[in-house]
């Protein structure tokens, strides 16, 4: 390609943004970064996300970024000499594993996060759903320990960060009402964050190229998807193991006013961008 086509290919990129732009300006985006995502000692994944992350900030977009930290929790255990245990997919959590969980997502993936986006300016807030009574929390059934679920949402805290320019980042650490802490899952928590601020889009970054109709056949991806016939799907198995939580938190948020919910790959470059400011989209959009 010519210097000259290359500039146009590159001037076209921003007039096919533009419309994106004036639509999502204002508008709240709730971003579920995988622990996964994390995981290694490379930085460069994250230093990617967090520059998408500042540039939608830069055009007007609020977004909300909520992280898990799965890998990271169990590669402490280990170390600590402890092995993970699991049950429906699941970590079961004593309180020796809820310390680090808490360690860990506070103290460590928070921290990652909230570094990588302020590189580029004093814009990230590091929170967990314990600040200012974020995420209500109840012991999850089945003999889990201190594995919790969202009994309610107050982003009284959220709604006040966003107005003051900030970009809050969320570890999903939630407490009941006599302040005992749980460990939630993030894809849950992604999702109650994002109906309770009535979001425009609620996006998972995951290590897959979004929701399939069959979980082992790579081929059956799943463009766009309604939250009812997701809901099928889950009945039905197609959604299982890890999707699971990101289809459940895609049908809540979706059916509780959020306008769209995505599951993207996270291991592209960019993901974030091309799925908002692009005609194509990626992955897989759920609708009403």
């Amino acid at each position: 390609m010519t210097a000259g086509g290359l500039d146009g290919a590159r001037a076209g990129v921003l007039v096919e943004a533009l419309p994106y732009i004036r639509r999502f300006r204002d508008a709240v985006v709730v971003v579920k970064y995988g622990g996964s995502a994390l995981a290694g000692s490379e930085a460069s994944p994250l230093a990617s996300f967090a520059q998408d992350v500042v540039l939608l900030h830069s055009v007007g977009v609020k977004p909300v970024v909520v992280h898990g930290g799965g890998p990271q929790i169990g590669e402490l255990l280990r170390r600590l000499g402890k092995e993970p245990e699991f049950r429906d997919g699941l970590r079961v959590t004593d309180a020796d594993t809820l310390d680090v969980a808490r360690m860990v997502l506070v103290g460590k993936v928070n921290r990652d996060i909230v570094s990588a986006i302020n590189v580029h300016g004093p814009l990230a807030v590091g929170l967990s759903g314990e600040d200012a009574k974020l995420i209500t929390a109840a012991a999850h059934s089945g003999g889990l320990g201190f594995v919790g679920t969202v009994l309610g949402v107050d982003a009284t805290i959220l709604r006040r960060l966003l107005a003051e320019g900030l970009i809050p980042v969320v570890a999903t650490i939630g407490t009941d009402h006599s302040g005992q802490a749980y460990n939630i899952n993030a894809d849950t928590v992604a999702g109650a964050l994002a109906e309770s601020l009535g979001a425009e889009k609620l996006v998972f970054l995951t290590d897959v190229e979004g929701l399939r109709s069959d979980a082992s056949d790579p081929g059956s991806l799943v463009r766009q998807v309604t939250a009812d016939q997701l809901s099928q799907m889950l009945e039905s198995g197609a959604a299982a193991g890890g999707m699971a939580p990101k289809a459940e938190a895609c049908v809540r948020a979706v059916q509780g006013g959020v306008r769209r919910a995505h599951v993207l790959d996270g291991r592209v470059p960019h993901v974030l961008l091309l799925e908002l400011f692009t005609d194509g989209g990626v992955g897989t959009m759920v609708v009403p």
